[in-house]
Parts: C-alpha cells; structure tokens; sequence
C-alpha cells in the first residue's frame, strides 16, 4: 500500500520512522512520501519537504512565517490527492496536520490516521470536535488518554504502547552498561554524573539552563554534564558553560542518562527518557511573569502536571518547579534530597518509575500501530 505521513518535529520524525519500518515488516509493498527528516529519508521514500523548514513552534515565529506555513500546507495537500495514497499517517504536530486533515477528508475518501495525538487533554480542548469530524483512527502512545477520549468524548481510540519504551529498551539491549567505557570515551573521571537536560528549543535553553548550572556548579563531588539537543548549534551552550565546570556532550542524551546518578530536566519527552532510564530527576521550567503564568497555569492548564511521568502516575512521582516554584533554591533543595543513595526521596521516585513503566506497557509500539494502520482502512462512523 501507498503511505502519506506528516511529521513536524525531530521528535515526530523519529516515531514515524520506527513506524514506517514497522509498515514494512507488516507491508512489503509498502511505499512512502512524507513531509519529515532525515530518520524517515533514511527509511526511504520521497520526502516531499523537510520539517526544519517549517519548525515554527511559539506564536510570534509562526505569524513572522505564516506565508511560507500556508505555502506548506498548500503543496502538502495538492501532493496528497495527487499521489492518492492509501492512508495518510499524521504524527502529532496538531496546528498543521489538523488543518490537512480537515482538507483532505473534505475533498477525497483517503483513511486519515492520527499516530501520536494531539495533546488537547492539557489545552485546546475544543480541537476534539476537529479529531471526530476528520480523523479515522487515533493511536495512542499515553495511556491517560483512552479515559479522555473514550470516556470524556466518547472517541474510540487504540492505544497501542510508548514508542520511547521501544527506543529506550533497544538502546540498553544493544548498549549494556559499561561505566569505565563510557568515562574513557568522553574524557570523565570517577565521580557521580549529574546530567543537565535543558529543552531542546533555543528559548526554552535560555531560560533554563542559567539557573540549572547555578543550582549545581558547586557540587564538587559531582561531575556535571549537558546532553547537547539535536539541531542546536554546539558553539550556542558557550555562553551558558564557559568559566562553569559544565561539559557538554553531543547526540549522547542515551549513553549520558545511563550513566548518571540524578538530572535536572526540562519538561517534556526528556522527562520520560530520564525515567526510563532511572535517573532520580527534578523538572524544571522556568517562565517569563512567573507569578502570573503560576497563576494562569492553575486556571488555564487542564491538567495537574506538567512532565510525561506524572502525567502517566497522575500523581507526583517526581518533583515539579514551573513557572513561580522554579528557584535556584528550590532546585538544590529538590536535587539535594535525591542524591543520597537510600534517601526516602529517591527510593520513592524509583519506585514511582516502576508503576510508570506498568502503566505504559511491553514494547513493541510501532508494530502494534502498524498492524492497526494497515488493518482499518475504511472511514468509521464519526460523529460530525
């Protein structure tokens, strides 16, 4: 069969390639286009466009380059009913993909599935009336999210396991740990790692990573380290770890959480990574007006949390500092309580990993999403 998939952000485009490796394991005929990376390219396929070009995330950016998003939009929809395919696989990136979606099940019969869904149970929930009128099937990565959709909004939907438990359980299958390599090889001595995951958008560094390196630049017994993201220019962190002890490691967040005893983390898919890898982690998010975003949070957000694990527990299994609890203070006190290696803090965080990992489920999330994309290719009876 033909497959059309949409993915807008380094993250997407590794789900959707393990996704479309799964369709060719299941699919042999299996053909691709895609607007994605260099993770699906390498697949194969044509890529029709590069998401970099369209990673406009923040309100301002995408408004400064709306025209050349609508141009984006445009190609994506007249190279879709050109190349009919056989379903088209939209990858999270909701302000794009839900726009697609409505045009293309406006204008042909092609079966539109939502891998990765929109996260609408923390805001915008009104996208909910867009997902039932346009979109076939929904697979779901976040357990949370079937009572949402099924029970809340009465959409059926599939979930069909984390694909971060996949890539994480294949990494430590084929990378058993090996401290005195991994020392070796990036030039560290002997002492504990604390790992530094500060986002991976250029703001969200700014905002974070200064008061992470003050929060823990004089813990001398510690080594401490920074998983460069993917797309930022190494020569960016300077300005941040110059005259710090900080070391900065390149497209190594892996190798780096495997090996460290504890991590301040950025909120987002870092957070689950560093709990699967179970690394005793603080979130940390700072805001602008953090006052007034600590209030906002309370009458806006739709949700108690913020990071993937707690979010996953519902319950705080990990401390969370957003917006006005997010201090220097506030983070060594935090850090602090988790170090030791039996304190009741860090024992119950651990312990709050393990009913994590339950709650997602056994590997094998793309396969599962796979078979479910190839298996319902007819339009559902969807509530208009």
């Amino acid at each position: 069969m033909k497959y059309y998939l949409i993915a807008g952000e380094a993250s997407g485009d590794l789900h959707a390639s393990h996704l479309m490796r799964s369709l060719k394991k299941q699919d042999p005929e299996a053909s691709f286009r895609f607007f994605g990376g260099d993770m699906m390219k390498a697949v194969g396929g044509t890529q029709v466009r590069d998401y970099k070009e369209l990673a406009y995330m923040q309100f301002i950016p995408v408004l400064l380059h709306l025209r050349t998003i609508l141009r984006a939009m445009k190609q994506c929809k007249e190279d879709i009913i050109a190349w009919g395919p056989d379903r088209l696989i939209l990858v999270d990136y909701p302000g794009f993909n839900l726009r697609i979606a409505k045009d293309i099940h406006q204008l042909t019969t092609i079966p539109i599935h939502y891998y990765i869904s929109p996260k609408i149970w923390a805001w915008k929930e009104g996208r909910i009336k867009k997902i039932k009128h346009d979109v076939d099937e929904l697979f779901s990565i976040l357990p949370f999210e079937v009572p949402f959709f099924e029970g809340k909004h009465q959409y059926p939907i599939h979930y069909v396991g984390n694909p971060t438990v996949d890539e994480i359980t294949a990494y430590k299958q084929e990378h058993p740990t090996d401290g005195t390599a991994f020392r070796k090889e990036y030039a560290l001595d002997e002492r504990p790692i604390i790992a530094l995951l500060a986002g991976s958008r250029v703001n969200e560094i700014k905002d974070n990573l200064p008061d992470m390196i003050e929060a823990v630049d004089e813990m001398t017994d510690y080594q401490l380290i920074l998983a460069g993201a993917p797309g930022i220019n190494p020569d960016f962190y300077k300005q941040f770890t110059d005259q710090t002890r900080v070391k900065v490691l390149l497209d190594a967040t892996y190798p780096l959480l495997q090996h460290s005893h504890a991590a301040l983390v950025t909120s987002g898919t870092a957070a689950l990574e560093t709990a699967l890898f179970d690394v005793p982690q603080v979130v940390c998010y700072s805001t602008m007006l953090p006052k007034l975003i600590g209030w906002l949070r309370t009458k806006l957000l739709k949700v108690k949390y913020i990071s993937l694990p707690n979010l996953i527990l519902d319950k705080e299994g990990i401390p969370e500092l957003v917006a006005d609890t997010f201090s220097v203070a506030n983070i060594q006190t935090h850090l602090a309580a988790l170090l030791p290696e039996e304190s009741p803090q860090r024992v119950a965080q651990l312990e709050a990993y393990r009913q994590m990992r339950e709650d997602l489920g056994d590997p094998g999330a793309p396969d599962r999403a796979a078979a479910g994309i190839i298996k319902y290719g007819s339009r559902k009876s969807i509530s208009k």
